[in-house]
């Protein structure tokens, strides 16, 4: 299971092949990769796979039209080969249809890569990691994490604003005009309890002896081991090793340069 791994080693092992992977060119390697990131999400996270897809949907749509405008719109550099077939005023050549196809390839391992971390990381342990890892300060850690824990309170009380609009008859606006007014309607009051929570909170924090000071104790101490090395060893390793046999293989290009 991946959710016990230390979030700043998880982040920096899912960074380095988005970074990577996003100077490829070629199908073969992000492909490869691709498949070694769906054998991870299987097996070692735990996500069923049911929920995982339906997560992974929207990443598909938007692959499937990055490789479609990339194949109808590629420059120069990239739109060379024989024809293929052509729509409209556009014609689709072989290199073209094998850029667009390494760019969808490519926004489907981002969007892997991301949805591993997400669904496997708390927030709170990766704030803790931030700042015992890679020794943020604790006024930044501390301040990201407040604003995310408002995030549902937030949610809830617009849902509470508009629910005292309808009691009161007030509509749904039409129009830019009405649609200004209604932001402003909702905004005001949702941003001056804001304001009072955020007061609330730093009260809250500064009577507990809360200073900001990065030589300080903690509760939780997040530690790096030995699985988390293994888990940073096994996803850039995996990645040299496709980048190596895509190489042998005569398919890796990087930046359209064939090597």
């Amino acid at each position: 299971m991946m959710s016990p791994i230390n979030p700043s080693i998880k982040m920096v092992a899912v960074l380095i092949p988005g970074i990577l992977l996003g100077l490829t060119y070629d199908v073969f390697t992000p492909l490869s990769y691709f498949i070694f990131i769906l054998i991870v999400t299987i097996t070692l996270t735990g996500i069923p796979i049911l929920r995982w897809l339906k997560f992974f949907s929207p990443f598909l749509i938007f692959a499937l039209g990055f490789a479609w405008m990339t194949m109808l719109y590629a420059n120069q550099t990239f739109s060379g080969g024989e024809e293929i077939f052509s729509f409209w005023m556009l014609e689709v050549t072989a290199e073209s249809f094998q850029t667009g196809m390494s760019v969808g390839l490519r926004s489907l391992c981002f969007g892997a890569l991301s949805l591993m971390f997400i669904m496997t990381t708390d927030s709170t342990k990766l704030m803790l990691s931030f700042m015992q890892q890679f020794r943020l300060p604790p006024k930044i850690t501390y301040g990201i994490l407040a604003g995310y824990r408002f995030l549902p309170v937030f949610q809830h009380e617009l849902q509470i604003l508009r629910q005292a609009h309808r009691i009161r008859g007030i509509s749904r606006a039409r129009g830019i005009k009405g649609r200004i007014n209604q932001f402003r309607r909702y905004a005001i009051p949702l941003l001056a309890n804001g304001i009072r929570k955020a007061e609330r909170v730093s009260i809250a924090m500064e009577s507990k002896g809360f200073t900001g000071d990065t030589d300080r104790t903690h509760y939780h101490n997040m530690t790096v081991d030995k699985r988390d090395w293994l888990f940073f060893a096994l996803m850039i390793g995996v990645l040299i090793a496709v980048f190596v046999l895509s190489y042998y293989l005569g398919y890796l290009r990087i930046f359209g340069k064939q090597f």
